[in-house]
């Protein structure tokens, strides 16, 4: 079976969502049996890679709420991160362009290191005191960090267009799903889960999708003589 998670680096409900998640799937019987693969989505696809920010800046400007409440905010999430175990600075942080931290992302996911990257940009970005939006080199030292090659990196963040179109793919088939927002968990491409849910609602969702996988039904002659190649070799005509 497998899990697409649709998700942003800048997105705090994401970093939470994965948590959840994966505390329902070490718990899954069947956990073995389930593929995981991240897919990219920008809260700000428009926004300039010069463009940064402090989050409290972004949050009182983008919803037009106070500073007191972005504060508020800012302390709820704090809350919510540290009861699944992960650590958030509330203060501090800031925000900026995340389509170069998703274009690293699909190159780790051809090295086999996507999980590995995800949670050190997550670490960079809502725990560490330095910011992942400022300075390359600082994308580069978490990559590293996640097992990714230095020089490979570098040469993705030189080149605009690298991973690019991976990105841009990702993002529409999102929409085409009808997400509108992250986290956004599909699994089997048949259930859809929206939003960072508790863990008992993943659980159930993992168990869903398990028992509502439906067999392949063979189509042939009706008497499935055809040739094929086995584990035992290939079917040699005797006439």
């Amino acid at each position: 079976m497998r899990v697409e998670i649709w998700s942003d680096i800048a997105c705090p409900w994401c970093y939470v969502g994965k948590a959840r998640f994966e505390k329902a799937l070490a718990a899954f019987e069947h956990r073995d049996g389930v593929e995981v693969v991240h897919r990219s989505f920008e809260l700000d696809p428009g926004r300039a890679k010069d463009d940064v920010q402090p989050v409290l800046a972004m949050l009182t400007a983008k919803y037009g709420m106070s500073e007191a409440q972005a504060r508020a905010g800012e302390d709820n999430l704090g809350a919510q991160a540290a009861a699944e175990g992960l650590d958030y600075r509330t203060r501090g942080r800031d925000h900026g362009s995340t389509f170069d931290m998703h274009r690293l992302l699909h190159l780790a996911k051809e090295e086999g290191r996507q999980e590995a990257l995800l949670d050190a940009f997550y670490r960079g970005n809502f725990a560490d005191e330095r910011s992942v939006f400022d300075d390359d080199e600082r994308l580069v030292e978490l990559s590293v960090d996640a097992g990714l090659d230095a020089a490979a990196v570098r040469k993705v963040l030189a080149d605009p267009t690298a991973y690019a179109d991976e990105v841009r793919a990702d993002e529409r088939e999102a929409a085409q799903l009808g997400a509108t927002g992250v986290p956004f968990f599909v699994l089997d491409r048949a259930y859809g889960v929206s939003g960072a849910q508790p863990v008992e609602v993943f659980a159930q969702a993992l168990a869903q999708a398990w028992g509502g996988r439906t067999p392949l039904k063979p189509v042939d002659a009706g008497d499935g003589a055809a040739e094929a190649c086995g584990p035992d070799g290939c079917a040699v005509p005797q006439n």
